[in-house]
């Protein structure tokens, strides 16, 4: 068992300006996507600029914040969000739906492929496998924070988490194992997928299997949220309900790319 110290939220402060940690990692994951695309923008068989690049990043990170803070707040909180709307803005305090995120991320991919004359699929082939390290930094946070912990356990590597509402009784680190597996294992796989040309849809495809399953299986380790509970036969939360659809739409995107075969190249923009 591993009794865990509460962190200091507060990564750093200058004067009366604080940054947390949990914001802060959310900056480093998309340093790591903007580092990322662009190393694949510098690649001969690629047709993406650096300045797409730039443009990308820029409104993914719009889109991904909005996203999910607004289908959190729906989802999870609807009547405690209604009742107190200006804590809506207040992020820095967690609570980010990745579901609402990927869906303000669909908006944004659409958008900038329409205005660049590009196939919506191009560009979520081009930006999934940045995303998964972006994902195991939000989870870093989310273990720094404190929140979103585990069912209790009794595994060697059960942890007690400094919060009242979790108790004293060790629990998952269901948050490094979602790091683990939606971050750095979905990485690797859609990262070396991707090396290679590949059919329209299909890394897309990959990303949502990837992290459908692999969020769907955590679940079971991880504490329902409290306001919601199961949702039904004693097990299904919230998280894997909504991970249903992405499998689904990530299986037919994936058998429909293999289907179609690979698409001729672009030049450069």
């Amino acid at each position: 068992m591993i009794v865990l110290p509460e962190f200091d939220t507060t990564a750093f402060q200058i004067g009366p300006l604080k940054a947390n940690w949990y914001g802060l990692m959310y900056m480093i994951g998309f340093a790591f996507a903007w580092g990322l695309g662009r190393y694949r923008a510098s690649k001969p068989t690629n047709n993406w600029t650096p300045i797409q690049v730039d443009d990308l990043i820029t409104w993914l990170v719009v889109g991904l914040v909005v996203g999910a803070r607004v289908g959190y707040c729906l989802i999870y909180e609807p009547a405690y969000f209604i009742a107190h709307p200006v804590d809506i803005f207040a992020v820095w305090k967690g609570g980010m739906s990745f579901h609402g995120g990927a869906a303000g991320v669909a908006i944004v991919a659409w958008r900038f492929a329409k205005s660049t004359d590009r196939a919506t699929l191009d560009v979520g082939d081009f930006m999934t496998p940045l995303a998964p390290l972006g994902l195991l930094c939000g989870r870093i946070g989310n273990f720094i924070n404190g929140e979103l912990w585990g069912r209790t356990t009794d595994v060697p590597w059960g942890m007690v988490f400094p919060s009242q509402r979790a108790g004293d009784l060790p629990r998952h680190p269901s948050q490094l194992y979602e790091g683990a597996l939606e971050g750095l294992l979905l990485f690797l796989i859609l990262w070396f997928w991707s090396a290679k040309p590949r059919p329209r849809g299909t890394t897309t495809g990959l990303f949502l299997i990837g992290y459908g399953m692999f969020r769907a299986f955590v679940e079971f380790f991880r504490q329902p949220d409290p306001q919601l509970g199961f949702l039904a036969f004693g097990w299904l939360t919230m998280g894997q309900l909504l991970c249903v659809p992405m499998i689904l739409v990530g299986l037919l995107l994936f058998v429909w790319g293999i289907k179609k075969g690979p698409v001729p190249p672009a030049a450069k923009a």
